[in-house]
């Protein structure tokens, strides 16, 4: 077991010895990413950057620097993720706050973003007027990213919390697309008007009993961002029973999917009129965006 923080850390510790110290308590605890923790708790302490931390890397905590580190520490060492600590996560490039309401984005999820704009890089420039729906936005990640990517498209987020709206409708503000961005409180797509160019979700897909196998990190987020059912695929179905609806005739759908879904989903989007395209593998090669669009009926 890793020493508690506050025999870990003293005031008269370098930059670099805490950072060292830390890496090493947290290398211990068997946490994915020692290093990087490391450095972003330090930095988050003491209000340096990562260039900072490297010029500053021999300047003492101090006796105030080094019990807020402490107490960060602490919440790592019980398992909790460092973007909750910190409040923030960068997703796509973009700093997304975060509440108790909203799923953690994770780098998977950039699969999405990027199927999204393969589809709508083949079908003209991103500089066309879109119109998005994102079903259970969450903290607004994915359609935030999509925003900043495609300069006259609007978008529309959906969540069944309300302080999850809040969340994205604030990191809207922050960066800069709240004029193109409208929220409203449903099920999906369930009362959202009119029809998209493209749609997006990352649904929860863990089924029920594989909740509490999970990480500890992973458990921390919202339970109804992560259960998909008995069976995983409960909001799949939902999103197919809605998608001919919300979706224009040349529209796109595109979705996040769990380890070993993509025959599951697709057989699910078939059988209500989509024809889905072989999934996009995310960095780790696990097929992680599906895509589908409505069946078009040839004279």
């Amino acid at each position: 077991m890793p020493a508690p923080a506050q025999e870990l850390l003293a005031p008269d510790m370098t930059v670099a010895q805490a950072r060292r110290a830390l890496t090493g308590a947290f290398r211990q605890a068997e946490l994915d990413s020692p290093e990087l923790d490391a450095r972003l708790l330090v930095g988050h302490a003491l209000g340096l950057d990562h260039t900072a931390l490297t010029i500053d890397s021999g300047r003492s905590l101090g006796g105030d620097a080094a019990r807020v580190l402490a107490a960060l520490v602490t919440r790592r060492l019980e398992r909790e993720p460092v973007a909750r600590i910190l409040g923030v996560k960068e997703f796509w490039g973009l700093p997304l706050r975060l509440n108790d309401a909203t799923l953690v984005p994770r780098p998977e999820t950039e699969t999405i973003v990027e199927a999204a704009l393969a589809t709508v890089d083949s079908a003209g420039p991103r500089t066309r007027a879109l119109r998005i729906a994102d079903l259970g936005t969450g903290s607004g990640a994915l359609l935030i990213a999509l925003l900043t990517e495609l300069p006259n498209a609007t978008g529309i987020g959906t969540d069944m919390s309300r302080d999850a709206l809040a969340a994205a409708q604030d990191n809207a503000s922050r960066l800069g697309v709240a004029a193109r961005t409208e929220f409203a409180i449903c099920d999906f797509g369930a009362a959202l008007p009119g029809r998209f160019d493209l749609v997006v979700s990352n649904p929860p897909y863990i089924a029920s009993a594989d909740i509490d196998t999970l990480s500890p990190e992973v458990r921390r987020d919202p339970r109804s961002a992560l259960d998909g059912g008995a069976d995983g695929l409960d909001c799949y179905r939902t999103i197919a029973e809605q998608a001919a609806r919300l979706l224009k005739p040349d529209g796109d759908l595109v979705v996040e999917l769990g380890i070993g879904q993509e025959s599951a989903v697709a057989m699910l989007f078939h059988a209500v009129g989509l024809i889905p395209s072989p999934a996009r593998p995310d960095l780790l090669g696990i097929p992680r965006a599906l895509r589908a669009r409505v069946a078009t009926m040839t004279p």
